[in-house]
């Protein structure tokens, strides 16, 4: 992830090549308001149902008043995750923000259902850990993680994350939070 529209990620033996598209304010607004071809256009890749779902909307929702308060946050936003060669959009990922005093960054990803056991996460993961590694400012990357999402702690092992503490999210419930230094 850079601040340039697109990213595309090298290959690398056992990674899913993808590049992250932003997705700007108004793309998000689409989304909020189910409209999805409107979305799509906006973000120069086919949006899927998926960015409609429950869970993207909350995400939306967030991003869009963050943006509204902070707008030099956009480069760190969630950005659309898009699979090459074959230019299907297989998910969504980012950061919670740009780093915060003490240079810790929260990243969070999502893969659609029919993509997901096919290593996009790691892929996703990898990249925004090297996005992160990438600036001066950043020290530590975060995820929380429910204990009960073992697909996502899968993800997450052999990166050399450790667990640090817990949080409860409204949304989520128990998270497990886990760090890494960059």
């Amino acid at each position: 992830m850079t601040d340039e529209p697109t990213h595309r990620s090298p290959a690398i033996a056992g990674l899913r090549a993808v590049r992250f598209v932003d997705l700007t304010g108004t793309a998000m607004s689409a989304l909020l308001d189910d409209d999805l071809a409107r979305a799509s256009t906006e973000a120069g890749v086919g949006l899927t149902d998926y960015f409609l779902t429950d869970q993207a909307k909350w995400v939306w929702r967030y991003r869009v008043d963050q943006l509204a308060s902070d707008p030099g946050s956009a480069g760190w936003l969630t950005r659309a995750v898009v699979a090459e060669p074959e230019g299907v959009v297989v998910g969504y990922a980012g950061f919670h923000g740009p780093p915060d005093e003490a240079g810790m960054v929260e990243i969070g990803y999502s893969v659609a259902p029919g993509h997901r056991r096919q290593g996009y996460a790691r892929t996703m993961l990898t990249e925004l850990l090297r996005r992160a590694a990438a600036e001066s400012g950043v020290r530590t990357a975060r995820v929380t993680i429910s204990p009960q999402n073992t697909a996502s702690l899968a993800t997450v092992s052999g990166f050399g994350f450790v667990e640090v503490g817990e949080q409860w999210d409204e949304v989520d419930g128990l998270e497990l939070i886990l760090e890494v230094p960059v």
